[in-house]
């Protein structure tokens, strides 16, 4: 029995009412799983704004044909979007964009020596035509929320969610502006 939702391949009720998921919307990739817990964090919110998405390790330095392959063949296969995350040299969210028409958000990941600096620079110093939209060292969370917000262009119930989400945001500032005027100190005014 499928749920109530305008989003493409999303979750289904299967036998004994566990979740079923459709095909990926979203593909997680990563240089090594000595990457996965940054990229749990983009996990987690996919999961939580219910985006089918998939996960696999490549290597542009180890693994460049199964690369290729992987970036030429994710539109054929429904993904709608690609988050790379790769640190040091990072070659991985360019050489993924170089072959795809697809967005690919990278993200750099601090590990190296330059904490993260190096694969920055990499993933941003892209050459004309092949663009990777970048989000900051370690933010994985940002990119899969990047992610939602180019589906929402096309996706009403996503779209719904996203603005829930951003709303909730604001009510945490408030919420943290009224726990502080609780704070009592003699010279707070």
């Amino acid at each position: 029995m499928e749920k109530e939702n305008s989003t493409p391949s999303l979750s289904r009720e299967g036998r004994g009412g566990s979740p079923v998921v459709g095909s990926p919307l979203v593909s997680i990739i990563m240089g090594s799983t000595s990457d996965l817990p940054v990229m749990e964090k983009a996990m987690k919110f996919l999961d939580e704004m219910e985006v089918p998405f998939e996960v696999n390790a490549l290597s542009a330095h180890r693994t460049p044909e199964a690369v290729e392959q992987f970036a030429k063949g994710a539109a054929a296969r429904g993904i709608k979007v690609i988050i790379a995350g790769a640190g040091m040299a990072a070659a991985l969210p360019g050489v993924i964009a170089a072959s795809t028409t697809l967005p690919v958000i990278g993200v750099p990941i601090k590990g190296s020596v330059l904490d993260g600096v190096d694969a920055l620079y990499s993933i941003l110093q892209m050459p004309p035509g092949i663009p990777v939209a970048t989000v900051a060292i370690n933010g994985a969370m940002n990119a899969a929320i990047l992610a939602c917000q180019m589906m929402s262009l096309y996706d009403e119930a996503l779209a719904q969610k996203m603005a829930a989400y951003k709303a909730g945001l604001g009510q945490k500032i408030e919420k943290a502006n009224a726990d502080l005027s609780q704070l009592d100190y003699k010279f707070k005014v």
